[in-house]
């Protein structure tokens, strides 16, 4: 008897420490998991995971605030509708097309995959209802069907496109899709950059119809029966944020040309290549925090205000001038810098002859740390004609008339 109680107490604790090793083993299994999620955190914050490449950019002045790899090409994915809608908007603001005008889908445009509205061969749709599902929804099959409709066949948009990037100096972009999906076989990636995107921004920004569309967060379709969902969610997480469009694919990584608005000051991000959405939108929205609390747009000169030189008129009805600006001038600064700019005014002290309204009389230069940061014209308010000839010759002889 003794001896069986033996063997059980034996058994017993055999099982005991089994337990008490298989409860340690499970918690060194459950722990592991906590510190990889950490690791994985960390790297996820690394800047080659939040962005590829990257450019803030303030939008009136087209000067560029902070940037990395801002010239490095990159596939811009669904980022190259924005070429598509600046080409629209140019046509429409010309009269060459409206908003009015009916689409009919063709097969082409029913077999576009990625994101769609689902357009059926023979289906009739007008130009504001396709815009919608291509700004909005970023939809490829609205975007090839707009293509089509404007320039007859794709191929011949996309040759407008390329031609409207040489305008606009975009040296690293190059077309070849008008919706932005991965190439296929045989055929070229669509490459642009960081500075070509804000480039391209700056012009659309213009159009108030497209930031409309842009900022719309969801919108519809077919009279309601397909919804629009935006994919810029920077639209619900800062309010100043008005466009402009996303992008990815797996090998472009994803994307954002992003714009907001605050007071006077309408700054654009553009963010290429970051690992996820969720990254890409945290950066872009940092960099709009930042430059929002540290930039102000200062009005450095308004149209109509008199400079402090008068110039002599020689042959002039008057005697001496005073020009006046010929137009507005404002300028994004740290808010710490704006007592720090000079004014150079270039003006001659004399001018022969009749002067016109609005003629050039010479110009302000601004600077700002030994930097011309932009220039004004100086003109005449007024038209002044010639003195008669009597009293151009005793002005001449300095005799005061």
């Amino acid at each position: 008897m003794m001896k069986r109680l033996a063997i059980f107490l034996l058994f017993f604790a055999f099982l005991f420490n089994l337990a008490l090793v298989g409860e340690g083993w499970a918690k060194t299994k459950k722990g592991a998991p906590k510190q990889s999620t950490k690791q994985s955190k960390g790297k996820a914050e690394a800047p080659a995971d939040r962005y590829k490449a990257y450019l803030v950019m303030e939008a009136n002045s087209g000067k560029v605030l902070e940037e990395e790899n801002a010239h490095e090409k990159r596939g811009p994915a669904s980022m190259v509708k924005l070429m598509v809608a600046d080409i629209v908007m140019e046509k429409l603001t010309r009269g060459e097309i409206h908003l009015t005008d009916k689409i009919t889908a063709s097969k082409a445009a029913s077999k576009i995959g990625g994101s769609q509205v689902y357009l059926k061969e023979g289906e009739e749709f007008t130009l504001e209802e396709l815009m919608h599902g291509m700004m909005i929804h970023s939809a490829n099959d609205a975007a090839y069907a707009i293509a089509e409709f404007i320039s007859g066949n794709v191929d011949d948009f996309v040759g407008l496109m390329n031609e409207k990037a040489k305008d606009l100096k975009m040296a690293d972009t190059e077309y070849h899709s008008v919706h932005g999906l991965p190439p296929g076989k045989d055929q070229k990636e669509d490459l642009t950059s960081c500075y070509d995107m804000a480039i391209l921004a700056r012009e659309v920004v213009r159009y108030p119809k497209l930031l409309e569309w842009s900022s719309t967060k969801q919108g519809e379709f077919r009279g309601g029966k397909f919804v629009l969902s935006n994919t810029n969610k920077l639209l619900a997480r800062m309010p100043e944020v008005d466009g402009l469009k996303t992008g990815y694919y797996r090998s472009s990584g994803f994307n954002i040309t992003a714009t907001a608005k605050k007071g006077d000051l309408r700054l654009i991000v553009v963010v290429m290549g970051s690992s996820t959405g969720k990254l890409r939108d945290e950066f872009a929205l940092g960099k709009f925090k930042t430059y929002f609390s540290q930039y102000v747009v200062t009005p450095l000169v308004k149209k109509g205000d008199p400079v402090d030189k008068e110039v002599f008129l020689e042959d002039g009805k008057y005697k001496k001038l005073k020009g006046v600006c010929a137009s507005d001038f404002s300028y994004p600064l740290l808010k710490s810098k704006k007592k720090e700019i000079k004014r150079v005014l270039n003006m001659p002290d004399r001018i022969k002859g009749e002067v016109k309204e609005g003629q050039k009389l010479g110009e302000i230069k601004f600077q700002l740390d030994d930097e011309v940061i932009g220039k004004v014209d100086v003109v005449s308010p007024v038209y002044v004609p010639k003195a008669n000839l009597f009293t151009r010759i005793f002005r001449k002889l300095g005799l005061g008339i």
